[in-house]
């Protein structure tokens, strides 16, 4: 599997594109600010053409350039029901203090065609297939993706559910601790060790890594502390 990330914007969000290799169909993951020149880039430099944009969740830090992007390719963007509105209002998700740093003003708008993401759902695309994780907490409708062969190989776009070290935060419009800690414990501690993580923000992990060094996931429990400010 082909897998290109560049971090996009003043947050330095993750944006993935992913293929079974050179001059090939991809899937784009999460385009976020300023993301439309450097995925251009690398679609003509690894001669891909995109079928679709996968979101994680709506933030705008991770979907600000989804209607560019998808309309410019005719393609759809797939997302969770519960963050479809993000997309059109993208203040609706974001703190007060975010909020005024950009004036009070931020514009976005739905791409022609929007898809909705459900739990457990396969989604074969470009020749890929990715495995649909409903994992809410960070906000209502954050979502991993599974991707790879159960002998080996495997990855999760974890988007801002899990980091390297950390998770994501819960203190925003839509999160909730108590729906983190359970997507934690059922949707990430089950997964493989060996399991590649490419995060929403920072580098990339495995689960083997996490399980034993992320301070979160070690005192998992209902007195787990809450998640630093990271993103948003």
């Amino acid at each position: 599997m082909l897998v290109i990330g560049f971090p996009t914007g003043a947050l330095q969000a993750n944006c993935y594109l992913l293929a079974t290799g050179e001059g090939e169909a991809c899937v784009v993951v999460d385009p976020g600010q300023d993301a439309v020149e450097p995925l251009e880039k690398a679609l003509r430099e690894h001669r891909l053409s995109p079928v679709a944009v996968l979101l994680t969740h709506g933030h705008f830090d991770h979907s600000f350039s989804v209607a560019p992007v998808c309309d410019g390719h005719d393609i759809p963007a797939w997302i969770h029901p519960d963050d479809q509105d993000l997309l059109s209002d993208p203040l609706k998700g974001i703190s007060a203090e975010s909020a005024a740093f950009f004036g009070g003003k931020l514009e976005m708008r739905e791409p022609r065609q929007v898809r909705s993401l459900d739990d457990g759902a396969e989604l074969d695309l470009a020749g890929l297939t990715m495995t649909v994780d409903h994992t809410p907490g960070h906000t209502g409708g954050s979502v991993m993706f599974r991707a790879g062969a159960e002998e080996g190989g495997r990855l999760v776009l974890s988007g801002d559910t899990l980091f390297s070290g950390s998770i994501g935060r819960t203190d925003l419009p839509g999160g909730d601790h108590r729906s983190m800690l359970t997507s934690l414990r059922r949707k990430v501690l089950t997964l493989a060790d060996d399991t590649v993580v490419l995060p929403g923000h920072g580098p990339t992990t495995t689960i083997g890594r996490e399980r034993v060094s992320n301070p979160y996931l070690l005192q998992l429990g209902d007195s787990a502390p809450a998640a630093p400010h990271r993103g948003l």
